[in-house]
């Protein structure tokens, strides 16, 4: 049936029964029972497109994500998806892996679907050449960003400070005597970038050597990781300390230092099941997600309100201590 069928079968106009679907007060009680009895016998399903046009929105969100196994992501997309389905609205999430035109197209598509606000999740929807796909989208919806930054009109960036996160971690490892820190690292979007900043700057301020051959790109694996970190070794090169940019590589650190019979301290990024499941525990970064997404969530509900809301916000990142590094407290 038809929204035209009920109000003809409850000899209502087709504007109340558009009223009792959108919750307007101005139905009657008993009005209202009718109609909702007779979509109840007539197993009526409302056309959610048809009642988005209106009330103007369709109380649908879009998330976009890269690659939704990886575990960060996986965490941010069920964090932000429980809130807002909490809040009534609905998600269409897309995974459009790291392929600039894939981004381009999933964005697309969510504009055509009529979502309210857009999120996206992660540094790598900050594209270092061309973000222009995402201004334009923001000239019609809302953009959130979740841990990444773009800084246009319409467009809301809640971060973690990744740059801050990765100075204090070259500065708990240099306070407790380590000089040579290896950095094994995966990509150089904004946060990647950030953290390489963060390092290089760590290694300046404490006067540390920046050498070449201690901080390296490597696909995002443990293999790579542990791969990269036994070539060193077998080459000569020695560190005393090794971060890496994501819990994955750090992992692989760890397992090829072990292997070669070294015990040094490991940091690595993002705080993930990963660091509770290796042998030594792993001391991770924690970039605060279960900050960053309510925040973001938060953000975007005032915004379709019509409130003003700072378009930066900034989280400070808190490093876990586990069994691969931990702090000599006096």
């Amino acid at each position: 049936m038809t929204i035209y069928d009920i109000a003809r079968c409850c000899n209502v106009s087709i504007a109340t029964v558009s009223r009792v679907l959108n919750g307007s007060s101005k139905v009657s009680n008993k009005t209202r029972d009718k109609v909702l009895a007779m979509m109840r016998e007539q197993n009526y399903t409302p056309n959610a497109f048809a009642r988005g046009l209106g009330l103007n929105s369709m109380k649908m969100i879009g998330i976009l994500c890269t690659d939704v196994s990886d575990t960060f992501f996986a965490k941010a997309v069920s964090l932000v998806e429980r809130d807002l389905r909490t809040r009534g609205f609905d998600v269409l999430l897309a995974c459009t892996g790291n392929e600039l035109e894939d981004k381009k197209k999933y964005l697309q598509l969510l504009l055509e679907k009529r979502v309210d606000a857009i999120i996206l999740i992660g540094s790598p929807f900050s594209e270092l050449e061309d973000h222009a796909y995402i201004e334009e989208t923001a000239k019609q919806i809302p953009i959130i960003i979740i841990n990444g930054l773009v800084d246009h009109q319409n467009i809301y960036c809640v971060l973690c400070d990744e740059k801050k996160a990765m100075l204090k971690s070259v500065e708990l490892l240099h306070k407790q005597g380590y000089d040579k820190i290896l950095y094994l690292y995966d990509a150089l979007t904004f946060g990647g970038q950030q953290k390489l900043l963060g390092y290089k700057q760590g290694l300046k301020k404490y006067k540390l050597p920046e050498d070449s051959h201690l901080f390296y790109r490597i696909s995002k694996t443990t293999e790579a990781a542990m791969q990269k970190t036994t070539e060193l070794l077998q080459s000569g090169i020695t560190f005393s300390a090794a971060i890496a940019a994501e819990d994955l590589l750090a992992v692989g650190i760890q397992k090829a230092t072990i292997k070669a019979g070294l015990n040094i301290p490991v940091i690595g990024f993002n705080n993930s099941i990963l660091a509770k499941c290796t042998t030594p525990e792993l001391t991770s970064v924690d970039n605060r997600l279960d900050i960053l997404c309510p925040t973001a969530v938060n953000k975007l509900i005032d915004i379709l309100a019509g409130k003003k809301v700072p378009q930066k916000t900034i989280i400070s990142p808190k490093i876990i201590e586990r069994e691969s590094f931990k702090l000599v407290h006096k």
